[in-house]
C-alpha cells in the first residue's frame, strides 16, 4: 500500500519526558539532550542490525516536544511499545551517572491514531488523538522512576504481541518483568484514564522481532 498525504495509522507511541528539564540552564538542557539523542541513537542502530530490518521498518517517526520526544512505531509491531519503552529506560541510570543534575525520565506507552503529514519544512510529521491521550498518561501522579507507564490500550496489545512472540515471554521473564496493578486517575480534562505501570528488575534492551515483511502494513 503506499503512503498518501494524511495516511491514517494505529500504532504505538511512545513518550519520553524528562524530568524538570525546564528548570535546567541552557548548557545543561544541550547536555542532557545531546547525551540521550547519541545514546537511543546506538540503541536503535544495534537493534536494526540484531533483527535484521531498517529503521523505516522498525519506526514511523519521531516529534521532537522540546523535553523530550514521540517514538511512532511501525504498525506490524505494535505490542513492541511497552517492550522498547522499557528499553528506553535502560539508560537513565547511565545519564545519571554522568549528570548529576539528570533527575531522571517519565515514559509513556498508547496505542491510539495518528495521522501522517508532510510539514511546513517537507518532512514527515504526525499528528492525532493518539498523541494527545499518550502525553495524558504523564499525568499519574504515583509515577515511579524506573517504571514505564501503560495505557489500557497499549497494555492489551503488548499481550496481543507476547501471543504472537512467545519467546518474548521468556526473554521477559529473564529480565524479571514485573507490573502493577490497574490504575484509574483523571487527565487535567477531567477525562478518566486507565494504566498499569511495568517495569524490569534486571534492566536492560530487548530486540525487536526478526520480522521479514515487505510492506508496512
Amino acid at each position: 500500500m503506499s503512503k498518501k498525504q494524511g495516511t491514517e495509522w494505529i500504532t504505538d507511541i511512545i513518550l519520553i519526558d524528562i524530568i524538570n528539564f525546564s528548570k535546567l540552564d541552557s548548557i545543561q538542557q544541550l547536555e542532557i539532550i545531546n547525551f540521550l539523542t547519541k545514546s537511543y541513537t546506538m540503541m536503535i542502530n544495534k537493534m536494526l542490525v540484531n533483527s535484521n530490518m531498517p529503521l523505516s521498518k522498525l519506526i514511523l517517526g519521531f516529534i521532537s516536544t522540546g523535553d523530550g520526544f514521540f517514538c511512532i512505531l511501525n504498525p506490524r509491531l505494535k505490542g513492541y511499545g511497552t517492550v522498547l519503552g522499557l528499553s528506553f529506560n535502560h539508560f537513565s541510570e547511565h545519564i545519571a551517572k554522568k549528570y548529576p543534575y539528570f533527575e531522571g525520565i517519565r515514559i509513556a506507552v498508547h496505542t491510539g491514531q495518528v495521522y501522517e503529514f508532510t510539514d511546513i519544512l517537507g518532512n514527515k510529521n504526525y499528528i492525532g488523538e493518539g498523541l494527545n491521550d499518550c502525553a495524558r498518561y504523564l499525568e499519574f501522579k504515583n509515577y515511579t522512576i524506573s517504571t514505564v507507564m501503560v495505557s489500557q490500550e497499549a497494555y492489551k496489545s503488548f499481550k496481543n504481541f507476547l501471543d504472537i512472540y512467545k519467546d518474548f515471554n521468556t526473554l521477559l521473564a529473564e529480565r524479571e518483568f514485573k507490573h502493577s496493578a490497574p490504575y484509574v486517575f483523571f487527565d487535567k480534562h477531567g477525562n478518566e484514564k486507565k494504566g498499569i505501570l511495568v517495569w524490569l528488575r534486571k534492566a536492560g534492551i530487548i530486540n525487536p522481532p526478526n520480522i521479514n515483511f515487505n510492506s508496512i502494513i
